[in-house]
């Protein structure tokens, strides 16, 4: 359950519907999502937050694709157990071209690390002088 309310275009402040509507410019479509929403009762954190996600995920020259960033997010999202990111990142994914046997390879990719983390967190294994940056 929600710890703020949801909010519907039509309780908005002025500087929340503004947010929206850049969102759903930036995105070519009318959907607004719910952790925007949830964020609107909050205008300066919804504008600061939308501003960053908004700046990361757009393209920069010889940057990353928009596929690899949404892969990114996933990862992230399930390192920190972010049911809702993970959800709605990998709808974006999907959207973005992820294949079936690509999220196959993001998962196994997921396990493999979260397992070799773990070990070498438990294990307190030292890095390696050759990664080192000088």
């Amino acid at each position: 359950m929600a710890t703020v309310r949801i909010l519907k275009d039509e309780e908005l402040s002025p500087e929340a519907a503004e947010v929206f509507a850049d969102i759903r410019a930036t995105r070519g479509s009318d959907f607004v999502n719910n952790i925007w929403r949830s964020l609107a009762y909050d205008p300066p954190l919804l504008i600061a937050t939308w501003e960053r996600v908004k700046t990361v995920m757009a393209p920069r020259e010889d940057g990353l694709d928009p596929l690899t960033k949404e892969l990114i997010y996933m990862a992230v999202s399930v390192a920190n157990g972010c049911q809702y990111c993970v959800q709605s990142h990998t709808a974006m994914a999907r959207a973005k071209g992820m294949t079936e046997a690509q999220h196959a390879e993001f998962v196994d990719l997921v396990m493999a690390a979260s397992s070799t983390n773990a070990l070498a967190t438990a294990l307190q294994t030292p890095v390696d002088d050759v990664f080192e940056v000088e």
